[in-house]
């Protein structure tokens, strides 16, 4: 009996020492916070059409868009179109540019810009038409249609900080300052500086600007283009006769479009007949990590994307001007969370 006894107070603090660890770990299990990831993903929301401009009976050719103060423009053809980019409402269609006694139709409609109260308009023959974007009245055209004058077509423009980008034809950006664009200056103005995008001939292209650089969607160059803004102005006159190169990365698909949000470079791109929706996480992007967060070419299997040649992004919502479909396709970007234990 004695023996037993010794035995057993022997074990106990052997038998106290494993209670104690079981005991710490399980607090442990029970303390550990899971681990949480943001998934997202893209539905239809809506889309606007021919169908939802005047009458109902005119053509919608969508190319370049751009959102500003709630307001949606699209470059339609001939016409700009404006809609309320929250109800999705036509509200009116711009058919010229008039000044004073100076009116001009607008034709061929590639591109759209809104900065700072001003309407840029990029046409493909061969101007830069400025309006003021509360009353559209005219304030100034850059270029005057001729080819080798200022401008040989205009296939996009965007405008940051100042600055206004305008892709041409075949390989060239002109960079101008927006105070050169007065009520009183005149058409041919000169550059302060010139990129150049190594490929590139006439088609509708895409740029954005992020983290003081500018960036393009390089369909013919088969990559993304950056192009410092500080190095751009520090170079200036010396681009003028030798343009800037851009830093790129070797990309399979052609790139279509660009834009950015708080989080994502939000891009469209086409690989042989199929035209992607991609997002990537905006820091590895800026990095040419190309990893995608959202890769499809439809909305949960219906409705593949035509060829995707401007975005525009308000809130939760993108969109997406579809040029092969006629659309511009309107995508609610939804996010889940998902908590993973250990």
């Amino acid at each position: 009996m004695e023996l037993t006894y010794k035995t057993i107070m022997n074990k106990i603090p052997f038998l106290l020492l494993v209670l104690c660890l079981f005991t710490n770990c399980s607090k442990d299990a029970e303390s550990e916070e899971p681990t949480t990831y943001d998934y997202f993903y893209p539905t239809d929301e809506a889309s606007i059409t021919a169908a939802q401009i005047g009458t109902g009976t005119g053509t919608l050719d969508p190319k370049g868009i751009a959102i500003a103060n709630e307001k949606l423009y699209v470059a339609n053809g001939d016409v700009l179109e404006i809609f309320n980019a929250v109800t999705l409402a036509h509200i009116k269609t711009i058919t010229e540019y008039k000044k004073g006694t100076t009116t001009i139709p607008l034709t061929e409609i590639t591109s759209v810009a809104v900065d700072n109260g001003r309407i840029y308009i990029g046409s493909r023959e061969s101007r830069l038409f400025v309006i003021d974007e509360n009353t559209n009245a005219g304030i100034s055209t850059v270029g005057n249609g001729q080819w080798w004058q200022t401008f040989v077509h205009v296939f996009d423009v965007v405008v940051k900080d100042g600055l206004v980008f305008v892709k041409e034809k075949e390989t060239s950006i002109k960079v101008f300052e927006t105070s050169q664009i007065t009520e009183t200056s005149d058409w041919k103005l000169n550059p302060i500086a010139k990129l150049n995008t190594l490929d590139g001939f006439d088609q509708i292209y895409s740029m954005d600007v992020e983290a003081g650089n500018l960036v393009v969607a390089g369909r013919d160059a088969k990559s993304y283009l950056y192009y410092d803004i500080a190095a751009i102005k520090a170079n200036a006159a010396g681009s003028l006769v030798e343009p800037i190169k851009p830093v790129s990365s070797t990309f399979i698909a052609k790139p279509t479009a660009i834009n950015f949000s708080k989080d994502f470079a939000v891009t469209a791109e086409n690989s042989g007949t199929v035209n992607y929706l991609r997002l990537y996480p905006k820091a590895e992007f800026m990095a040419r990590n190309y990893t995608a967060s959202i890769n499809v070419s439809d909305i949960m299997g219906k409705n593949s994307f035509g060829s995707i040649v401007g975005i525009a992004q308000l809130n939760d919502r993108l969109f997406l001007s579809d040029n092969t479909n006629k659309t511009i396709r309107v995508i609610k970007l939804n996010k889940s969370t998902i908590a993973e234990q250990d």
